[in-house]
């Protein structure tokens, strides 16, 4: 993310604040070695083990694990009729994989015969994340997608006071807040549980998973007009946000958040 969005230089639109020129294409690519074993399984079968795996970071889209072909299980995979292009790698071809009585179809691609600017695609396959029952970064099971290497979080305390409203009404103030930089992404101001005006949310059915900070349980504003979904929270945060746990942020129509 930090390569290929926002303002890194990967993405389309390069920051104006540096003292070099990156010549080439507008649609950047680059190939870059994943530095930890990679597994994967369907099945019930290991399909994918790989002390080599690359990421492919590309203008304006999350970095993508390659792998190379040694390193797949072939026998568990039939080549398909299904083709796309694309207009910087070429024509990709696409495999199903077949394991435990199960199928999942155009699972896998591949560039066997890439353009020349991306000549080193050749020999590499790459997954639809989802369409694998489970993925393993060494032997911890990662959801979502792989960590970046050049992406980032960090959680800071501070004792700036942090004052956020939904609608007009007050609905956390503190003094002890976390400040959550990620990489590409706007500060956070993640606020003690008990500096929080609870019993104006209600918890929502939503839930999603950030591979950098966990799994995130979602709240609503109860007020005389609802707001879905304006706060969350990480209730069991992986390692580098373990600092939020216990924490809420907000955003959303309605929201203010103060800093003073």
């Amino acid at each position: 993310m930090t390569l290929t969005l926002s303002n890194g230089p990967l993405a389309a639109a390069a920051p104006d604040t540096v003292n070099y020129e990156i010549t080439g294409p507008q649609h950047k690519l680059l190939f870059s070695p994943f530095p930890r074993r990679v597994r994967a399984k369907f099945g019930g079968e290991t399909v994918v083990d790989t002390d080599h795996g690359m990421l492919l970071h590309e203008s304006n889209i999350l970095p993508v694990l390659y792998v190379p072909v040694a390193d797949v299980r072939s026998e568990l995979l039939t080549k398909t009729d299904h083709t796309t292009h694309c207009p910087f790698k070429g024509d990709a071809s696409y495999w199903s994989i077949a394991a435990g009585g199960r199928t999942t179809d155009n699972s896998v691609w591949g560039y066997e015969t890439p353009t020349d600017d991306a000549a080193w695609l050749k020999g590499h396959m790459a997954f639809y994340w989802d369409h694998l029952d489970q993925w393993f970064d060494e032997d911890d099971e990662v959801f979502g997608h792989l960590r970046d290497p050049y992406h980032r979080v960090d959680a800071r305390p501070t004792g700036r006071h942090v004052r956020v409203s939904v609608a007009d009404l007050v609905v956390a103030d503190t003094r002890a807040a976390m400040v959550v930089s990620e990489t590409g992404l706007p500060n956070r101001y993640y606020i003690p549980a008990a500096d929080v005006v609870t019993d104006q949310f209600r918890p929502s059915d939503t839930t999603t998973h950030c591979p950098y900070k966990g799994d995130t349980t979602y709240w609503t504003f109860v007020g005389d007009e609802p707001v879905e979904d304006v706060a969350w929270s990480y209730p069991t945060p992986l390692v580098d946000a373990a600092r939020i746990a216990g924490h809420w942020s907000f955003d959303g129509d309605g929201v203010t958040v103060d800093v003073s």
